[in-house]
Protein backbone atom coordinates (compact mmCIF):
# COMPACT_ATOMS: atom_id res chain seq x y z
CA UNK A 1 0.00 0.00 0.00
CA UNK A 2 3.21 2.75 0.93
CA UNK A 3 4.69 1.75 -2.37
CA UNK A 4 1.79 2.91 -4.30
CA UNK A 5 1.05 5.65 -2.57
CA UNK A 6 5.01 6.66 -2.78
CA UNK A 7 4.70 5.99 -6.88
CA UNK A 8 1.33 7.78 -6.88
CA UNK A 9 2.54 10.69 -4.93
CA UNK A 10 5.94 10.78 -6.98
CA UNK A 11 4.42 10.41 -10.10
CA UNK A 12 1.97 13.45 -9.25
CA UNK A 13 4.60 15.20 -7.93
CA UNK A 14 6.29 15.30 -11.50
CA UNK A 15 2.80 16.46 -13.65
CA UNK A 16 2.40 19.16 -11.50
CA UNK A 17 6.11 20.30 -12.27
CA UNK A 18 5.82 19.59 -15.66
CA UNK A 19 2.25 21.63 -16.06
CA UNK A 20 4.04 24.60 -14.71
CA UNK A 21 5.79 24.61 -17.71
CA UNK A 22 3.43 23.73 -20.16
CA UNK A 23 2.44 25.97 -23.12
CA UNK A 24 -0.58 28.66 -22.09
CA UNK A 25 -3.87 27.46 -23.07
CA UNK A 26 -5.42 27.63 -26.63
CA UNK A 27 -8.59 29.68 -25.99
CA UNK A 28 -9.39 33.28 -25.15
CA UNK A 29 -8.66 35.40 -21.85
CA UNK A 30 -11.74 35.19 -19.87
CA UNK A 31 -10.76 38.13 -18.26
CA UNK A 32 -10.65 40.46 -20.99
CA UNK A 33 -13.42 39.36 -23.77
CA UNK A 34 -11.96 42.20 -26.13
CA UNK A 35 -8.36 40.29 -26.20
CA UNK A 36 -7.44 38.27 -29.52
CA UNK A 37 -5.43 35.14 -28.04
CA UNK A 38 -2.60 34.35 -30.63
CA UNK A 39 -0.97 30.78 -30.40
CA UNK A 40 1.84 30.55 -30.98
CA UNK A 41 2.53 34.15 -29.96
CA UNK A 42 5.92 33.87 -31.99
CA UNK A 43 6.14 32.12 -34.78
CA UNK A 44 8.27 31.57 -37.82
CA UNK A 45 7.63 31.42 -41.53
CA UNK A 46 5.33 28.97 -42.63
CA UNK A 47 3.67 28.31 -39.50
CA UNK A 48 -0.15 27.70 -38.42
CA UNK A 49 -1.05 30.18 -36.18
CA UNK A 50 -4.43 29.76 -34.29
CA UNK A 51 -6.48 32.54 -32.92
CA UNK A 52 -9.01 32.71 -30.63
CA UNK A 53 -11.41 35.41 -28.54
CA UNK A 54 -14.82 35.84 -26.59
CA UNK A 55 -15.65 38.73 -28.30
CA UNK A 56 -18.15 37.63 -31.09
CA UNK A 57 -20.39 36.13 -28.17
CA UNK A 58 -22.28 32.77 -28.02
CA UNK A 59 -22.65 30.90 -31.33
CA UNK A 60 -20.78 34.06 -33.16
CA UNK A 61 -18.45 34.41 -36.04
CA UNK A 62 -15.92 37.04 -37.12
CA UNK A 63 -13.13 37.77 -40.18
CA UNK A 64 -10.18 37.74 -39.02
CA UNK A 65 -7.45 40.28 -40.22
CA UNK A 66 -3.74 39.31 -40.68
CA UNK A 67 -2.95 41.81 -43.82
CA UNK A 68 -0.16 43.42 -41.86
CA UNK A 69 1.44 40.16 -42.49
CA UNK A 70 0.88 38.92 -45.63
CA UNK A 71 -1.80 36.46 -44.38
CA UNK A 72 -5.16 38.13 -45.68
CA UNK A 73 -8.34 37.65 -43.85
CA UNK A 74 -9.61 34.54 -42.50
CA UNK A 75 -12.31 33.07 -40.78
CA UNK A 76 -13.50 32.70 -37.19
CA UNK A 77 -16.49 30.17 -36.27
CA UNK A 78 -17.48 28.77 -32.88
CA UNK A 79 -15.03 26.37 -30.84
CA UNK A 80 -16.21 23.67 -28.83
CA UNK A 81 -15.23 25.60 -25.43
CA UNK A 82 -18.16 28.10 -24.54
CA UNK A 83 -18.70 31.73 -26.25
CA UNK A 84 -15.04 31.20 -27.81
CA UNK A 85 -14.51 31.84 -31.77
CA UNK A 86 -11.34 30.24 -33.37
CA UNK A 87 -9.77 30.87 -36.60
CA UNK A 88 -6.24 29.98 -38.48
CA UNK A 89 -3.97 31.20 -40.74
CA UNK A 90 -0.39 30.71 -42.36
CA UNK A 91 2.41 32.78 -41.73
CA UNK A 92 3.86 33.67 -45.37
CA UNK A 93 6.91 32.59 -46.37
CA UNK A 94 7.86 35.82 -46.96
CA UNK A 95 7.10 37.25 -44.12
CA UNK A 96 9.84 39.71 -42.43
CA UNK A 97 10.94 39.04 -38.72
CA UNK A 98 9.28 41.60 -36.84
CA UNK A 99 5.63 42.09 -34.30
CA UNK A 100 2.84 42.71 -36.77
CA UNK A 101 -1.04 43.05 -35.12
CA UNK A 102 -3.87 40.77 -35.97
CA UNK A 103 -7.53 41.83 -35.40
CA UNK A 104 -10.96 40.25 -35.64
CA UNK A 105 -14.18 42.32 -36.68
CA UNK A 106 -17.30 40.40 -35.09
CA UNK A 107 -20.80 39.82 -36.87
CA UNK A 108 -22.38 41.45 -33.40
CA UNK A 109 -19.73 44.68 -33.95
CA UNK A 110 -17.14 43.84 -31.22
CA UNK A 111 -13.32 43.73 -32.56
CA UNK A 112 -10.27 42.29 -30.98
CA UNK A 113 -6.98 42.42 -31.55
CA UNK A 114 -3.49 40.71 -30.44
CA UNK A 115 0.29 40.44 -31.53
CA UNK A 116 1.74 38.03 -33.17
CA UNK A 117 5.62 38.23 -33.50
CA UNK A 118 7.56 36.62 -36.27
CA UNK A 119 10.62 35.03 -35.95
CA UNK A 120 14.14 34.91 -38.07
CA UNK A 121 13.92 31.51 -40.01
CA UNK A 122 16.99 29.83 -41.03
CA UNK A 123 20.67 28.97 -39.75
CA UNK A 124 22.01 32.03 -37.52
CA UNK A 125 25.20 30.94 -35.66
CA UNK A 126 23.47 27.47 -35.56
CA UNK A 127 22.75 24.81 -38.38
CA UNK A 128 19.43 23.06 -38.17
CA UNK A 129 19.83 19.71 -39.64
CA UNK A 130 16.79 18.36 -38.46
CA UNK A 131 18.15 15.67 -36.16
CA UNK A 132 18.83 17.73 -33.09
CA UNK A 133 22.14 18.62 -31.89
CA UNK A 134 22.83 21.81 -33.55
CA UNK A 135 19.84 23.92 -32.36
CA UNK A 136 21.46 26.58 -30.16
CA UNK A 137 19.96 26.36 -26.33
CA UNK A 138 17.16 28.07 -24.56
CA UNK A 139 17.80 29.52 -21.29
CA UNK A 140 14.31 29.12 -20.28
CA UNK A 141 13.45 25.80 -21.82
CA UNK A 142 17.17 24.45 -20.06
CA UNK A 143 16.43 25.75 -16.68
CA UNK A 144 12.76 24.40 -16.77
CA UNK A 145 14.35 20.68 -17.76
CA UNK A 146 16.78 21.36 -15.14
CA UNK A 147 14.43 22.07 -12.78
CA UNK A 148 12.63 18.85 -13.55
CA UNK A 149 15.11 16.96 -13.23
CA UNK A 150 16.63 17.68 -10.33
CA UNK A 151 13.33 17.34 -8.72
CA UNK A 152 13.26 13.62 -10.14
CA UNK A 153 16.39 13.01 -8.89
CA UNK A 154 15.74 14.51 -5.27
CA UNK A 155 12.26 12.73 -4.78
CA UNK A 156 13.90 9.20 -5.93
CA UNK A 157 16.97 9.53 -4.09
CA UNK A 158 14.20 10.22 -0.87
CA UNK A 159 12.18 7.33 -1.89
CA UNK A 160 15.24 5.13 -2.28
CA UNK A 161 16.36 6.49 1.39
CA UNK A 162 13.05 5.42 2.76
CA UNK A 163 12.81 1.76 1.08
CA UNK A 164 15.94 1.30 2.20
CA UNK A 165 15.65 2.45 5.98
CA UNK A 166 12.02 0.70 6.33
CA UNK A 167 13.42 -2.78 4.53
CA UNK A 168 16.17 -3.01 7.94
CA UNK A 169 13.23 -2.46 10.38
CA UNK A 170 11.32 -5.82 9.30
Amino acid sequence: MRTTVRLFTGTALTVAALGAFAAPGAYANNNNPESLEVFPSSASPGTTVTVNTLACGKHGHGVGDANSLGAGEFQLNPSTHKEVVVGQFDVPEHAKPGTYGISVACDNGRTARGDLTVKHRGPSGHVQTGVGGSVGPDTAQVTAGAAVLAAAAVGGVWLLRRRASGAQGH
